[in-house]
């Protein structure tokens, strides 16, 4: 399987997000773009039937990265992200003591955990407190979109 690698043009801005929701945000695009289209055929009608078909994965384009979140969205994210580490500091300081763990996984395993993807806090060996963390994190799912102006945007 081929490395993923996200499509970042501005590294400084995404650099000065925290490894935790900079983890959360590589695993949404991971998860959520779709290979088979890219921007300018997203809105098509071939694009649209192959969604509606079950034929496209993904619910954002294939070429997008963060340079594309909206304002909003980007915002959203960092607050939300931020809120889930406060809300669960212990929790997340035991799992990064464990030693094979960190806040870029933790990042990624709070997208996976709370959309899922079949993968997250509670398949890491982490015991006790990737069950508690997985608990923490099941009360919603985030869903995103594509606008005509080009911005990924969370529904």
């Amino acid at each position: 399987m081929p490395e993923f690698i996200l499509n970042v043009d501005d590294y400084r801005a995404f650099e000065k997000l925290d490894q935790f929701t900079r983890g959360y945000i590589e695993a949404m695009f991971f998860t959520e773009t779709s290979p088979a289209y890219d921007s300018d055929e997203w809105h098509s009608e071939k694009c649209r039937k192959a969604q509606e078909d079950g034929c496209a994965d993904g619910t954002i384009p294939g070429d997008t990265g963060f340079d594309d979140l909206s304002a909003d969205a980007l915002a959203d994210i960092i607050s939300d992200c931020a809120a889930f580490q406060r809300d669960n500091e212990a929790l997340l300081e035991a799992a990064y003591e464990s030693g094979h763990y960190d806040a870029d996984r933790a990042g990624n395993d709070y997208w996976y955990t709370r959309n899922g993807h079949g993968c997250g806090f509670w398949d890491r060996g982490l015991g006790d407190i990737g069950d508690k963390l997985s608990d923490a994190c099941r009360y919603s799912s985030v869903d995103l979109f594509y606008t005509e102006a080009g911005k990924v945007c969370i529904a």
